[in-house]
């Protein structure tokens, strides 16, 4: 594409975009970042009683044993105890703290509980990230449908949000490093009786093209994603890709499946909104992927506050666990092994728009404030019941700066099941600071690495 032809299909846009956009914060409001703000937009004060400490730059230093090319991130925290913890007999008193999926399992599910340790705001971003944002608080806009972003690049889109679009698209947006590949994940199913059995397993590669400040300025692409499959043996040779837009206005979401009893490569469109996720058979839909993704059109998103709650965080003994009978039990994911911490979180409800379609008719999420990634979500089906609450399991990359919280599992309160979807376990995260060639995210390459 010539530099002419990528001058006019931006001008088109603009144009195409013109007297529909939410506008950007003013210069103004924009000076509270890196003053009472911090450079990304959460709160850098800490809380009235000093459980949520001040900011102070996050973690950046690895702890004593890392090895960067093992892709296992040990715990800095491994020697700290839990303060305390909350069960059914005392979580009346936590109860404002507490998301309505968090109340609903520790009321009904007998030996489950929350161990809450002190609170570390870990989160870190590279200095042209954070150089980024600040550009982007006054120049990033909202189209008038809500789900796309403008005139934002190379940052948090929205430090400063002014509703609930701007909340869920800087989750979406959120900073995992340039590409981070987890050499093999593991998603975990337990049914009603508690029978645990692999869904799949495979690699996972994440690439954050939107923060590639070296790729054309004009780049309709936020992100691109791949699977490959290569258990169990039925899944075997399996794989998926998808690309999302940054603008979804003349571009959706480009989905590709490669099936070797087929031996070619589809679109698939359909892998989207509810449709059921292949990755843990239909446990969870596709949206569902890091408690939210793809295109927000089928819900109105209103941004309820701010609140303090908690939260699995820097859950490095959960995420890089080696042992999956550990942490896998017959009603829950064992409390031993998950951290929770108090964070302060933007609360965006989402409910379904009039004539759209979804299995969820509402959905409230709760966004961290340090790292834009949703933690935690409470979903209803369309009689108003809470159905399947989720959370995500979010730790810092301190040997690159950005969070990763992927490892994502939902708890189907109706009819008592669970999954744990993308758990990198021993086999680590590892994260690089340059995207694969274009030519890798072809139809064509999707499938020769789906041959078994």
């Amino acid at each position: 594409m010539t530099k002419l032809t990528r001058t006019l299909i931006a001008a088109s846009l603009l144009a195409a975009h013109a007297g529909v956009l939410h506008a950007a914060v003013s210069a103004t409001e924009a000076q509270k970042l890196g003053t009472t703000l911090t450079s990304f937009g959460a709160e850098k004060a800490g809380n009235a009683d000093g459980s949520i400490p001040e900011y102070t730059g996050g973690l950046t230093t690895a702890p004593a044993g890392f090895n960067a090319s093992s892709g296992i991130r040990p715990d800095p925290f491994a020697n700290e105890k839990p303060l305390f913890s909350i069960d059914a007999k005392n979580m009346d008193q936590y109860t404002a703290k507490l998301s309505e999926g968090a109340k609903a399992l520790l009321k009904n599910q007998p030996g489950y509980r929350i161990d809450v340790y002190p609170t570390h705001r870990t989160v870190s971003y590279p200095q042209s990230v954070l150089d980024k944002t600040l550009k982007n608080a006054t120049g990033a806009t909202v189209t008038a449908d809500g789900t796309s972003m403008l005139n934002a690049r190379g940052g948090i889109p929205f430090p400063i949000p002014q509703s609930g679009n701007e909340v869920m698209l800087n989750h979406v947006a959120r900073y995992q490093g340039l590409r981070f590949v987890m050499p093999k994940f593991t998603a975990y199913n337990v049914n009603a009786s508690g029978r645990k059995v692999i869904s799949t397993q495979g690699m996972w590669t994440t690439e954050g093209a939107f923060y590639d400040v070296s790729r054309p300025a004009d780049e309709n692409l936020l992100t691109r994603a791949r699977a490959n499959y290569s258990g169990p043996a039925r899944r075997a040779g399996e794989s998926l890709q998808t690309a999302e837009p940054v603008d979804y206005t003349n571009l959706g979401r480009r989905a590709y499946q490669y099936l070797p009893g087929q031996r070619r490569v589809r679109l698939a469109p359909d892998l989207a909104y509810d449709t059921p996720n292949p990755t843990t058979s239909g446990m969870s839909t596709v949206d569902d992927t890091n408690l939210f993704s793809g295109k927000m059109d089928r819900y109105n998103w209103k941004l309820v506050g701010k609140k303090e709650l908690y939260v699995p965080y820097n859950t490095y003994r959960f995420t890089y666990n080696e042992n999956p009978d550990e942490m896998i039990g017959p009603k829950f994911i064992n409390p031993d092994v998950v951290r929770w911490e108090l964070h302060r979180v933007w609360v965006v409800e989402g409910t379904l728009k009039e004539g759209q379609r979804h299995i969820y008719a509402k959905r409230t999420y709760y966004v961290d404030e340090d790292s834009w990634a949703a933690l935690a979500v409470d979903q209803y089906d369309g009689r108003g019941q809470l159905w399947r609450p989720g959370f995500s399991y979010i730790t810092s990359l301190y040997d690159k700066g950005g969070v990763n919280n992927t490892p994502v599992g939902h708890y189907d309160v109706i009819a008592g099941t669970y999954y744990l979807n993308l758990w990198p376990g021993k086999y680590g995260l590892k994260v690089t600071d340059s995207l694969e060639p274009d030519s890798k995210w072809t139809p064509d390459n999707l499938a020769g690495t789906g041959i078994r």
